[in-house]
């Protein structure tokens, strides 16, 4: 998750990069996207609408789509980093592989609705997508209707997947990434301590009107918090600090971590299970898992998962807690390609 002594390296390749016009770049690839905004309140007194982007691949549509939940200070901009997207972009590198993707902002994050940072919890927001996994599924995302739903997490997105597959039971596959059931606590709140501020004070969100009770990253600071020291590109990093940082709601965040990862809700996923970590996630990975090999972390994780999930893991060697911004990040999507070709039978 981060790695302290080589905090002082990464501050100081991110500020020389911040000097650079960070400018998007097209990608190579054929998709084609589309952005969409659908209301997901269960409540009418807070009506609630949450914005995406569609990635389809160039011509026939794909039958399966991936629901894409983007980690805590993150949001949807994490699938599709407009820096080298042959590279980074998880949705570009789907479409141009034949698969649909459709990245959301959750609840309180980006262009989707941004209510009370406290009135969040974490059955809010998988009660949001399990909607959305409805309107995929009826045709009312881009015109298609999906015969196939796969939830696709990172960190807190994992865990507020894990909480709407356990719950609804409604997706066909659901692949997690950056999340372990025992996190490394020391680590973790040395990470919220030190490397979060609340949005108010954040040169760069401030403006957008946040609460206090919304945090983000202090600024230069997702290089130490996110990446691999030895596997990561300064430019990427920079990207990452304009375009993929966001705010997320400190309660929710406690909600959603302790019922989504620290409770054995998993256990009632009914849906085959991918689980994905970077060797050197020091948030979750170090203390009490063993990520350096992925038979040991699914024997550890396996007792919070039943027979229906038939879990399968991965780790991407020598990346951080952000797998998807890694510099070979390529390496899981086609690892992820492959187990939702065995077990979603895309």
């Amino acid at each position: 998750m981060r790695l302290r002594p080589l905090a002082a390296l990464a501050a100081s390749l991110v500020a020389g990069c911040a000097l650079l016009a960070v400018a998007p770049t097209a990608s190579a690839d054929p998709a084609r996207c589309s952005e969409h905004d659908l209301p997901v309140s269960t409540n009418p007194l807070l009506p609630l609408t949450m914005h995406g982007q569609l990635c389809l691949p160039a011509g026939n549509a794909s039958p399966t789509v991936q629901l894409l939940l983007h980690g805590a200070t993150y949001n949807r901009m994490y699938w599709d980093l407009p820096y080298q997207a042959a590279v980074y972009s998880y949705q570009r590198d789907m479409a141009a592989n034949g698969l649909a993707t459709f990245a959301v902002d959750e609840i309180g994050v980006g262009q989707s609705t941004r209510p009370l940072s406290t009135v969040i919890t974490g059955a809010m927001q998988a009660a949001a997508v399990h909607v959305v996994v409805g309107d995929l599924r009826a045709g009312a995302v881009g015109g298609i209707a999906f015969g196939k739903v796969v939830l696709v997490g990172h960190s807190a997105g994992s865990a507020i997947s894990i909480i709407e597959a356990a719950g609804y039971h409604d997706v066909d596959g659901v692949l997690l990434t950056g999340m372990t059931h025992l996190p490394d606590a020391p680590v973790v709140i040395d990470d919220v301590a030190l490397g979060l501020h609340p949005v108010t004070l954040d040169p760069q969100l401030a403006s957008r009107g946040g609460d206090p009770g919304y945090l983000t990253t202090v600024p230069g600071s997702r290089g130490t918090m996110y990446y691999s020291a030895g596997d990561l590109d300064p430019l990427a990093v920079a990207a990452d600090e304009r375009y993929a940082k966001d705010q997320v709601s400190a309660s929710s965040l406690l909600d959603i971590v302790g019922v989504g990862l620290a409770s054995p809700i998993s256990l009632n996923i009914t849906a085959p299970v991918f689980l994905v970590d970077g060797t050197d996630d020091t948030g979750f990975c170090g203390l009490f898992r063993n990520c350096a090999y992925a038979g040991t972390l699914q024997d550890e994780e396996a007792p919070y998962f039943g027979p229906a999930a038939h879990l399968t893991t991965y780790v991407l060697a020598g990346a951080g807690h952000s797998v998807a911004l890694a510099a070979n990040a390529s390496l899981y999507r086609d690892a992820s390609r492959a187990w939702l070709s065995q077990y979603v039978g895309i």
